[in-house]
């Protein structure tokens, strides 16, 4: 009976150690039973905060483009990563989620995060670009480039 006991602790013992080392944090949606992954420096809010400042500035500059804003994101995730190395000094992060409009709509959005290539090579760079709004197609037809 004491070798069984044991064995039960010893079990119960490398279960939660399992749980514990794997390192990914998962959130629970019981209505639609999908698991989503922590977004990591994707949902950084200076990160949502750059990429809803510039997606203003282009809407008021760029012609023909309807007059809305970001209200919110949904569905943060890192498509990819590329780290930095000496062939590629430049770190990248692909990332993706789904922007919530001030006129109800809802696109999906696709941005890259750069490492060191901040002003003056200070700080990270953000660039982004959300489905429908690409007019002059620089990240090609629907975002493609930065997918």
């Amino acid at each position: 009976m004491k070798r069984l006991a044991s064995f039960a602790l010893t079990a119960l013992v490398a279960a939660g150690a399992a749980v514990f080392a794997e390192g990914k944090v998962l959130a629970a949606d019981l209505s639609t039973g999908v698991y989503v992954e922590d977004p990591g420096i994707c949902g950084q809010a200076w990160v949502l905060n750059t990429i809803s400042k510039r997606f203003d500035y282009q809407v008021r500059h760029v012609p023909n483009l309807p007059d809305v804003s970001i209200t919110d994101f949904h569905r943060i995730h890192q498509n990819g990563y590329l780290p930095a190395q000496e062939r590629w000094p430049i770190g990248r992060r692909y990332c993706g989620a789904t922007v919530a409009l001030s006129d109800g709509d809802h696109r999906d959005i696709w941005y890259l995060i750069e490492e060191g290539q901040g002003f003056a090579s200070i700080g990270d760079n953000v660039e982004f670009c959300v489905a429908g709004f690409d007019r002059w197609m620089v990240y090609n037809g629907q975002c493609r480039i930065l997918r």
